[in-house]
């Protein structure tokens, strides 16, 4: 299968929506582009809406939907005045609508709605976890741009994920600052002249701290990233590192790149966002501070640049680049992704939908920090999924998979 974003590079300028990116850039200042996104209300979407806020011609949000963030979604909705807007909690939604006095739609099947919502020009994808699946496909299927931000999408089902964006003609554009970084790194280069992918990670909070020390590790400290200021979820994975193996499920499917030519370096600074290696010995990388905005404009805008006031680094002053392998007794979760992406299947999506429930527990104070590793390893040698050939299968996996993780947990929590 070809990769679902190199592929689609090359697709005629009809494949997106009536008219190509390119001319819809140029059409911006008659037409601003229409532009929904799943997950307004976290940290992926309030930074999107604030680039929206900075081309005020050019961007019009017409869809924001969110999980159950009643207040925040109702500030956006008063300032943006969307055509549509959806809340998966049913209860809020519908006291939402009274306070506003206009439709909300509500549950899975009103963010399915506000996903597919007609002559919209870019889906930016930025729900938390697996519940960001369904909604990103009926994006697909509409033939949007998918500005992705929800990894866990690829984690599951990424092998049908590229074919259903090639089927519908549907551009996939990376917003993980290190998808991205590879995603710009590979523009004009020849597919067969790409060696390694090296995705950087900064360590988490716990890239030096003992080892033995780690079952002491608070719910504080694990949410107290260095770098990054990101969702409660995706920092507890970044102290684990097992964002770092999502991601690398992530460009296995988006880079269409086996994943024995990615590596995973520790790099503290989160200066450079992700390398490329070619064959030829050559590397490239992309740099920037650790800042999500550049990458969120970047899907939104790409392969145009536009003028922005974002951080930038100061290359003046002394800069000081450091790498280091990651240590698999230090960061067992990544060898497990890099277990479940060689088995193949359904097992990332074990993985993932064991990821999803053993962070709950953590996040909720049940199980020690610890156990967040040795609880997803315990689910995935339980469960041994067959080829799970259909969205459908996979989502019975990672309901499986959660199952048993609570079981687990519950029998033996630390």
């Amino acid at each position: 299968m070809a990769a679902c974003v190199l592929f689609l590079q090359e697709l005629p300028d009809d494949a997106f929506s009536s008219s190509s990116h390119n001319e819809q850039l140029s059409l911006m200042k008659d037409n601003p582009i229409r532009i929904a996104i799943l997950g307004s209300t976290g940290s992926i979407g309030t930074q999107t809406l604030e680039i929206i806020s900075q081309y005020p011609d050019r961007f019009r949000a017409v869809v924001l939907a969110a999980g159950a963030n009643i207040d925040k979604l109702e500030a956006q909705i008063r300032k943006y005045q969307p055509e549509c807007a959806a809340l998966f909690d049913s209860s809020k939604a519908k006291e939402l609508s009274k306070r506003l006095g206009r439709t909300i739609l509500d549950g899975a099947q009103g963010v399915l709605e506000a996903a597919k919502w007609p002559e919209v020009d870019i889906v930016v994808t930025a729900m938390v976890g697996s519940a960001g699946l369904l909604p990103t496909i009926a994006a697909i299927k509409s033939g949007r741009r998918i500005a992705l931000a929800n990894k866990e999408t690829m984690v599951v089902a990424g092998d049908l994920i590229g074919v259903l964006a090639q089927q519908y003609g549907s551009e996939i554009v990376p917003v993980d600052s290190e998808h991205s970084a590879i995603y710009q790194c590979l523009i004009g280069e020849p597919e067969n002249a790409v060696d390694r992918l090296i995705i950087t990670a900064s360590g988490g909070p716990f890239r030096d701290r003992p080892i033995e020390t780690f079952k002491d590790i608070t719910l504080a400290e694990a949410l107290n990233h260095p770098n990054w200021n990101m969702g409660s979820k995706i920092t507890i994975d970044s102290a684990t590192m097992m964002n770092k193996g999502l991601e690398v499920i992530e460009a296995r499917w988006l880079f269409d790149i086996v994943e024995t030519k990615i590596d995973v370096v520790i790099h503290p600074q989160s200066i450079i966002h992700s390398m490329v290696q070619f064959s030829d010995g050559s590397t490239k990388a992309q740099l920037g501070p650790p800042d999500m905005k550049v990458p969120i404009q970047y899907a939104l805008t790409s392969p145009e640049r536009w003028t922005a006031d974002h951080p930038t680094v100061d290359w003046s002053k002394t800069q000081s680049l450091t790498f280091d392998p990651p240590s698999p007794d230090r960061f067992p979760n990544l060898k497990l992704a890099f277990e479940a992406l060689e088995i193949g299947g359904g097992m990332p999506a074990v993985l993932n939908a064991a990821n999803e429930e053993a962070v709950s527990l953590f996040l909720n104070e049940k199980i020690n920090f610890n156990r967040i590793s040795s609880l997803i390893e315990s689910v995935m040698q339980r469960i041994e999924p067959e080829a799970a050939n259909s969205i459908e299968e996979r989502l019975d996996i990672d309901l499986e998979a959660r199952a048993l993780a609570k079981e687990l947990a519950g029998v033996d929590v630390n």
